[in-house]
């Protein structure tokens, strides 16, 4: 499909969405999140993507749902189609084979701070704003707030912050483990960009089966996830990467990962 409200980049294996509605400050609705959809599930059939990077342009990162945009939604698709292609999107995101780096160029409320929670790292510019907010216009959230944010943060903190609907800034941001580095705002194309050269230079292989397994292991006991290690780590011993990882390493020269 062509692509109006994001603009999807792939270069020397990293893929980035930047989202593009700077005038109504990036808010999502039923065409962005579309859009989206259709740029993630490209990027896991290109098995030459090796990380992605979700920004934006303009002054903020996303700030939620675009409310008017909402009385969009074709009159033939069912009254929750807004909510469940929201959730779809997010957890594809969220489940997409390779990392996910949010760079956070400003403020991110609501289903934006939703959205940054779907990526696996995220780094904001240090004038970047967060807050849940949904609480302040009589709002539950609807894209996952109530459910990750305890899990990033704690319930207690996680409580404050979706009952206040208090921005808070990067470096606090970063202090309670909600993103990973706050940067000055000129740096944060800079710091990404060193970012995802680190990843590129990762065994990809080695890379999903880690994402993966965090992923299921937040959901499982710690037995059933030992146990989900420790087979993974016999499937990922069939790999070329590990082979070459453990080749490189003999030979005390850089590994370079096929991928497979």
């Amino acid at each position: 499909m062509g692509f109006s409200n994001i603009v999807f980049e792939k270069k020397e294996g990293a893929a980035k969405i930047t989202l593009n509605r700077p005038d109504v400050l990036n808010a999502l609705d039923v065409k962005t999140l579309e859009e989206l959809g259709a740029a993630v599930e490209d990027i896991e059939n290109d098995v030459s993507v090796r990380v992605v990077v979700i920004t934006a342009n303009g002054r903020a990162f996303c700030t939620g749902a675009d409310l008017t945009g909402i009385a969009a939604i074709p009159p033939d698709k069912p009254r929750d189609y807004f909510l469940r292609l929201w959730n779809e999107v997010f957890s594809a995101i969220e489940n997409l084979s390779v990392p996910v780096i949010a760079a956070v160029n400003g403020m991110a409320y609501a289903g934006g701070l939703e959205l940054v929670m779907v990526c696996d790292l995220a780094i904001a510019a240090e004038d970047a704003r967060l807050s849940d907010q949904h609480a302040n216009y009589g709002l539950v959230p609807g894209g996952g707030a109530s459910q990750r944010l305890p899990r990033l943060v704690g319930i207690r903190k996680a409580k404050e912050l979706l009952y206040t609907g208090d921005r808070i800034s990067a470096a606090e941001a970063e202090r309670l483990g909600l993103i990973n580095k706050a940067v000055p705002a000129d740096k944060l194309e800079e710091a990404t960009n060193e970012l995802v050269a680190k990843l590129l230079g990762k065994s990809p292989m080695a890379l999903k089966t880690v994402k993966r397994l965090v992923n299921r292991g937040m959901e499982s006991s710690l037995d059933a996830g030992l146990e989900m290690e420790m087979l993974a780590m016999i499937g990922h011993g069939t790999t070329e990467d590990m082979a070459e990882g453990i080749k490189a390493f003999i030979e005390r020269r850089p590994p370079a990962f096929p991928g497979r």
